[in-house]
């Protein structure tokens, strides 16, 4: 692994000679240290790229600060030495602002306390003089800060699982492959093996490992690696899941629901929520969002948390027989897929008392503890007020916007102040849904995306992520502005055109807004979160007025696609653009130049052939189209359909509960069902989930009853797929009768 040892010199500051340095480069190379040379040019705003790269790949920082040989300590300062200390000063402030441990150390000659502030003293590892020791010397206590740091780079389980991978000895446990040895005797495991790499698959280890410690007990490096994340986190309690927050929201169910538990969920929840209930047999009541007509989530009104409309709910619910019943556990989605997120510490006191347990779903909000921009929008950190009877989890998606790899996940857990949270019961749900045969390169992404995360790492991270999500916005609005014609537009406040980071009190939604286009909006209880994008594209307000031209997402979707550019989720006019941790200007501003190119090939109405052959090649009747008369047909056929309009309605109608949703899946596994038409759906119970992708948010639930406009919307759906194949999403819970050839749906008998 490279990990230089990295000089800076600057260009300004007083004349001398390079002797000492170019005599400690040589001892630093003699002792088999890697170099790297940097030259400090001052204006660190504008270098925040190279300063955060040096700061995150140096295992040490040597900072060489000229200052003017003197006679006398009581000379005065001359202006060159001060504009140097404040130089050096500026650089390891902007070094620390990413990496709050790497060894800075400075260089020069007649550097002490007197003339090197305490604010910079204060701040970095060592001072080396010229000529006060030898140069070998130096490097060995150079070498010395670089093994220590290195050292102590990696988290328990991750510097476990490395010790163990590199040890060279045979394994007679389970996986097959045997540290990968399988593979190489076979050719396509051969490829499977140099694809992978060595270092994955001696890793890929059974639960026998003793010294890794136990996934399913928490025990040794493993256990470890989770309290020190839950410092970082500020949670009581984390654990790391590997089978994703799918997993994670199913454990703190099963550790809190039972069957006839009455639970309220936020009706846009992820499926997930909804197979807890299914599993544990809960009662569900349904916390109603708002939306526009340009199919974006919006937040669901403060007055549905309060206790009068909870058990108001209860009243209305056929399924609930004992209505003095006390509600289990709430589930809120936080932050939603298009990143609108709530007020969590207004909601933890409101809540406390009035539910026995409260969960955040935070598949998407992993950061939100590391930044000011979003205090008090998050669901855990104890280092604020506890609650008095309701305990607090949060399960989060570190796959998602941090570094995690595939599935990696996290609970976590706040406990009340009187401590409430049962941890014997929590670990049988646990052991109940995870893995006996986890895979370790899971838990070594858990445990090394929160170390990154730890001291002032975190928030450099997000913050860094905030700023490119900002300047891509801006970038969007101010193209438009400068555009006499059409151009795409970005869903959210209309941002000064400054630079830097946003302004809290501009993300926040109000009801006097237009720009949300959301009905029901309550002063100072969510927020946008901005660095989830909703591209815009011309055709479609957020009110449901169609517009020329008019470009549908997903034929946009589809080029991008096509030319290197996956985007997260596709809406009728509109793209969701994730900023994670790992976003770079070069990523965006690539994209931004995509968007450029598919505006001429549109402009000039350019053949779909030529700009998405391998498209055209799957779906040869649109390859002598024009892209501009696809789109126009395409939007022509949403606008007359008033799609706006029917995907908002379907979403948002009271669904009627016919029966519990546990229930409709027992009949479901015994056959008591029924595999009914789309046209004949009308009034029948589903024994299914009924989830069209895109946005992937259920539509109903198994047990509800099927309204006409659901089948309205599931009859669309069937005409655009056979009129624009390629271009149109599916539903799931809807099958293909081989027989008939109908679309199907299971309903109860």
């Amino acid at each position: 692994m490279s990990f230089p040892v990295t000089i800076v010199t600057p260009v300004d500051g007083p004349a001398g000679t390079h002797r000492p340095l170019e005599l400690l480069e040589a001892a630093l190379l003699n002792a088999g240290l890697e170099l790297r040379r940097v030259h400090d040019e001052g204006r660190y705003t504008a270098r925040l790229g190279m300063l955060a790269h040096a700061a995150r790949s140096s295992s040490a920082v040597l900072y060489e600060l000229r200052l003017t040989v003197r006679r006398s300590p009581d000379e005065p300062e001359e202006p060159a030495d001060i504009a140097a200390v404040r130089a050096a000063a500026e650089f390891v402030e902007a070094v620390r602002a990413h990496n709050d441990r790497v060894p800075i150390l400075l260089v020069g000659e007649q550097l002490t306390a007197r003339r090197v502030p305490q604010s910079v003293l204060s701040r970095i590892d060592g001072v080396v003089n010229a000529y006060e020791d030898t140069p070998d010397f130096v490097a060995r206590k150079i070498q010395r800060e670089v093994n220590h740091y290195l050292g102590r780079l990696a988290p328990p389980f991750f510097a476990a699982l490395m010790r163990y991978a590199n040890d060279g000895a045979y394994s007679w446990h389970c996986p097959g492959h045997s540290g990968g040895t399988a593979f190489l005797k076979s050719p396509v495991g051969t490829l499977f093996h140099e694809f992978f790499g060595e270092n994955l698959l001696r890793a890929d280890v059974c639960n026998a490992v003793e010294e890794l410690g136990q996934l399913l007990d928490h025990t040794g490096p493993i256990a470890d690696s989770e309290r020190l994340a839950a410092r970082t986190f500020r949670a009581d309690h984390l654990y790391f899941v590997t089978n994703g927050t799918s997993t994670s929201n199913k454990i703190v169910w099963n550790s809190l629901v039972g069957p006839g538990d009455i639970v309220a969920v936020d009706r846009n929840c992820h499926k997930s929520v909804l197979h807890a209930i299914v599993l544990t047999g809960a009662v569900p009541i349904y916390l109603m969002p708002t939306r526009n007509k340009a199919g974006i989530i919006g937040p669901i009104p403060r007055s549905e948390f309060t206790e009068a409309a909870l058990r108001e709910k209860i009243e209305a619910s056929p399924l609930i027989a004992d209505k003095s019943k006390p509600i289990r556990l709430l589930t809120l989605t936080q932050s939603t897929y298009d990143g609108i997120i709530y007020r969590a510490d207004e909601l933890r006191a409101s809540l406390d008392g009035v539910v026995g347990a409260l969960h955040f779903d935070e598949a998407w909000l992993p950061h939100a503890g590391f930044h000011e921009l979003y205090e008090g929008m998050h669901g855990v950190a104890n280092d604020r007020d506890r609650t008095a009877g309701t305990v607090v989890y949060s399960t989060q998606s570190t796959h998602k916007l941090l570094a995690g790899l595939s599935q990696a996940s996290q609970i976590l857990v706040q406990d009340t102040a009187g401590g409430h949270f049962d941890e014997r019961v929590f670990a049988q749900a646990y052991r109940m849904h995870t893995s006996t045969s986890p895979q370790y390169a899971i838990i070594a992404s858990c445990d090394v995306s929160a170390e990154m995360m730890a001291g002032r790492r975190g928030r450099a991270l997000v913050e860094e992520t905030i700023t490119e999500a900002m300047e891509f916005r801006r970038t969007i609005i101010r193209i438009g502005t400068e555009r006499p014609e059409w151009w795409f537009g970005v869903w959210g406040p209309d941002t000064p055109p400054r630079t830097g980071l946003p302004e809290r009190s501009e993300w926040e939604l109000t009801a006097d807004a237009g720009w949300h286009g959301f009905d029901r909006i309550d002063d100072g209880f969510t927020m946008l979160d901005p660095i989830k994008v909703t591209l815009t594209t011309p055709g479609l307000t957020v009110d449901g007025r169609y517009s020329d031209p008019g470009i549908p997402g997903v034929v946009l979707a589809r080029y991008l696609a096509e030319h290197g550019v996956v985007v997260e989720k596709t809406g009728l006019y509109s793209l969701f653009v994730l900023f994670t941790i790992g976003i770079t200007k070069g990523r965006w501003n690539s994209l931004v130049a995509e968007l450029h190119r598919f505006k001429s090939a549109y402009d000039g109405n350019a053949a779909i052939e030529r700009l998405m052959p391998a498209f055209a090649a799957t779906f040869p009747g649109y390859a002598r189209l024009g892209l501009k008369d696809l789109c126009d047909a395409l939007h022509h056929t949403y606008r007359d359909a008033d799609l706006a309009e029917l995907t908002t309605a379907i979403y948002t109608e009271p669904a009627e509960q016919v029966t519990l949703p546990a229930d409709a899946w027992a009949a479901m596994a015994a056959g008591r069902v029924e595999h009914v038409p789309v046209r004949e759906l009308a009034g029948r119970t589903t024994a299914v989930l009924l989830t069209p992708y895109p946005p992937g948010i259920p539509l109903l639930v198994p047990g509800e009853r099927v309204s006409p406009s659901i089948v309205r919307f599931l009859r669309h759906e069937q005409i655009l797929a056979e009129r624009w194949p390629g271009f149109t999403g599916i539903t799931h819970g809807i099958a293909a009768d081989d027989t008939t050839g109908h679309r199907t749906v299971a309903c109860l008998r």
